[in-house]
C-alpha cells in the first residue's frame, strides 16, 4: 500500500484567496462540530499537513500526536505548533507503516484517502487505529472537479487535482467507509465528504 505523494501540499488553511477562505471556513466549522461530540481525549491525526487541525484540537484541551509521510512537512508543522505555544508529537511516517500500537481514541484522517493508491487496505488500517472514533474527510465528485475546472485549474485531466487517485460522491464515500465503521454523523462543507464514524 502506497501513502499519499509528498510534494502536492497546498496550504489551503492560510490561502489569500477570498473564496477559498469562505470554503476552509465551513470546512473548519464542520470539523468542530464532528470533533466536538467525542470528548477530548487522545488524538491521532494521519497526514497532518501542516498541523493546523492537530493544533486546533489541542487547543481544545486534547492530547494529539500526528504523523504525515512529507518530512518537510512535519518540520512545518512543529514550528507551527511551537508557534501556537501548543504541544503536539509530530512525526514523519505514512498511513502504510503505522500499527495498532499507534492506536488512538479518535484517529482524524482529512484529505488523505484521495491520495492512496489501495485505499481499502488504508481504511482497514484506520479501522484498527480508531478506539473507537474517526473522523474523515475527502474531495466531494464530481463537484470537485466541476470547481477546479470553473477556475480554469488542470483543464486537461478534466478538473482532477494532481495526486488525487481516488474519486468519491457522498454516496459512494459512505459506502465506503462503511465497509469498516458505523457512520454517526455525515457533514458536506463545500466541496468536502466529512463523516464521524465509530469502528465496529
Amino acid at each position: 500500500m502506497n501513502s499519499q505523494p509528498a510534494g502536492n501540499h497546498y496550504d489551503k488553511y492560510h490561502t489569500r484567496n477570498p473564496i477559498a477562505r469562505r470554503l476552509m471556513q465551513g470546512f473548519l466549522s464542520d470539523f468542530d462540530l464532528l470533533s466536538s461530540r467525542v470528548p477530548p481525549g487522545d488524538v491521532l491525526e494521519v497526514g497532518c499537513g501542516e498541523g493546523e487541525l492537530s493544533i486546533r484540537l489541542a487547543r481544545k484541551g486534547c492530547r494529539v500526536r500526528g504523523c504525515d509521510i512529507a518530512p518537510e512537512v512535519v518540520e512545518e508543522a512543529r514550528r507551527r505548533a511551537e508557534s501556537a505555544s501548543v504541544e503536539v508529537a509530530f512525526w514523519a511516517q505514512g498511513i502504510q507503516d503505522l500499527s495498532e500500537t499507534e492506536a488512538s481514541e479518535l484517529v482524524i484522517c482529512c484529505e488523505v484517502l484521495e491520495h492512496l493508491e489501495h485505499p481499502d487496505a488504508g481504511l482497514d488500517t484506520l479501522a484498527k487505529l480508531a478506539s473507537p472514533w474517526l473522523l474523515t474527510s475527502v474531495p466531494r465528485e464530481p463537484i470537485w472537479r466541476a470547481m477546479n475546472m470553473a477556475r480554469g485549474k488542470y483543464l486537461d485531466a478534466w478538473g482532477n487535482t494532481p495526486g488525487h487517485l481516488n474519486h468519491w460522491s457522498r454516496a459512494s464515500f459512505l459506502r465506503f467507509l462503511s465497509r469498516r465503521f458505523d457512520i454517526v454523523q455525515v457533514a458536506t462543507p463545500l466541496p468536502w465528504t466529512m463523516a464521524l464514524c465509530r469502528s465496529r
